[in-house]
């Protein structure tokens, strides 16, 4: 078989669900713009996605355990149709104009919980539609299209919204996932997965498995417990930059949707560095450098800059070396957990690693209305240099906070993962 045939199926799975996701990020967007519209809150808006993270963190471990014991493919497409369901709601409600504040956190949370299921499912499928050698590659296409998706996502959603209204976005929605389910459903074939253990106990005794699976792989845990602490500066970050850039005079929705494509150019270029670079001689160095540099530059620029130029510059180079940190995590993951444990492992990492994003959230949206933005409008002369006047400059502190709590959580992790050497030839059997 060429390898054009070896990668059929995956290429299919990857293109038809990353439009998909397009249409998803699409909604998203224009729901966190007309929520502030409504708000004013980084809180508020944050608190959107803590909705949508929320299960997703408190239910992937037995989510996983679910997904080793059915059908890979039948899981995706029923997860897929019930978070389609859901958009379907959100459309209703908006055209009877009886879309209320707490129904997008009710319905985010309900397809939260689908994507929790969905992902450990995908994950697997994903192991056995690429043959291991592809490893790297694929994840460094999966990190494209993601990035893609990055940059396309804010400007179409952005100009779709100020055009035609949220509910022009949520169709956009509903017609790429109606392509990817198509395509799914009746296109693609799953392999079995070889040598299969049995899964017939109850969903408590698979969680433990998974768990249990990690201590017996110190490396594997370890770096998920990294990125969980990347995780909490990142969505933190995620939760100020609203905060940052709407408020402000030279900012405002369209600056906010190029600032943010600036991440997905960064993560384009560095995504096309991890699907072609060599295989490094060790990963996790990769890793741990990796965010190192992302998180001690990006924050300290949005904090002491008040130019679309520098923020843009800010988003690049805090990004782009992210994609490369993903492949090089995947392909330990998946070389390090066989394919038989891999959804309920992946779904004890979701946890483990995703626990801190709505905490995240939480503390940086918490952050900027409750504490630095009353704070800076009594600040000194000092201070208002530093980080500006007006509302926005709380925002700007929180980035400092953030930059420097970033940097010494990576020297703290830096004694941890030292002890750690990971090639590819080292893999756990």
């Amino acid at each position: 078989m060429n390898k054009k045939n070896e990668l059929r199926d995956f290429y299919i799975l990857w293109s038809t669900q990353s439009l998909s996701h397009l249409g998803s990020a699409i909604t998203a967007f224009a729901l966190t713009l007309w929520l502030y519209d409504e708000t004013g809150s980084s809180l508020g808006t944050a608190a959107l996605r803590i909705c949508t993270y929320a299960p997703y963190v408190l239910m992937s471990i037995f989510a996983g355990a679910l997904s080793d014991k059915f059908d890979k493919k039948k899981t995706m497409l029923v997860c897929d149709l019930l978070a389609a369901l859901t958009t379907v709601g959100v459309f209703i409600l908006y055209k009877t104009d009886t879309l209320c504040i707490w129904h997008l956190y009710a319905i985010n949370a309900i397809s939260g919980l689908m994507n929790t299921v969905q992902q450990p499912a995908s994950e697997v499928a994903d192991t056995m539609l690429i043959p291991k050698e592809y490893y790297q590659k694929a994840s460094g296409l999966q990190s494209l299209s993601r990035s893609l998706i990055t940059i396309g996502n804010p400007l179409i959603a952005t100009a779709i919204y100020g055009l035609a209204g949220l509910d022009a976005a949520i169709a956009v929605d509903l017609v790429t996932f109606a392509i990817a389910f198509i395509a799914l459903a009746l296109f693609i074939r799953i392999p079995d997965i070889p040598d299969k253990e049995d899964t017939e106990g109850n969903v408590l005794k698979l969680a433990r498995e998974g768990l249990s699976f990690l201590k017996r792989t110190p490396l594997t845990l370890y770096v998920i417990l990294f990125m969980a602490g990347v995780n909490f500066i990142a969505s933190a970050f995620d939760a100020a930059i609203y905060g940052l850039i709407l408020p402000n005079p030279r900012g405002g929705k369209y600056v906010l949707s190029i600032v943010t494509s600036f991440s997905g150019i960064a993560m384009v270029v560095g995504s096309l560095l991890a699907a072609n670079m060599k295989k490094p001689k060790d990963r996790v160095r990769v890793i741990y450098l990796s965010m190192l540099f992302s998180l001690s530059t990006e924050n300290f620029l949005l904090a002491f800059s008040r130019s679309p130029v520098v923020w843009c510059f800010a988003q690049f180079i805090g990004w782009v070396f992210v994609p490369v940190m993903a492949a090089n995590q995947n392909v330990i993951m998946k070389n390090t957990i066989p394919p038989k444990l891999q959804g309920r492992v992946y779904a004890c990492r979701n946890t483990l690693q995703f626990f801190t994003i709505p905490l995240g959230l939480l503390f940086g949206g918490f952050m900027v209305d409750g504490v630095c933005e009353p704070l800076m409008k009594n600040s000194s002369s000092s201070m208002q240099a530093l980080f500006g006047t007006g509302k926005g400059s709380g925002a700007a502190l929180v980035m400092f906070i953030l930059g420097v709590a970033g940097t010494v959580m990576c020297l703290v992790f830096r004694h941890k993962l030292k002890q750690f050497h990971y090639a590819d030839e080292e893999s756990a059997k």
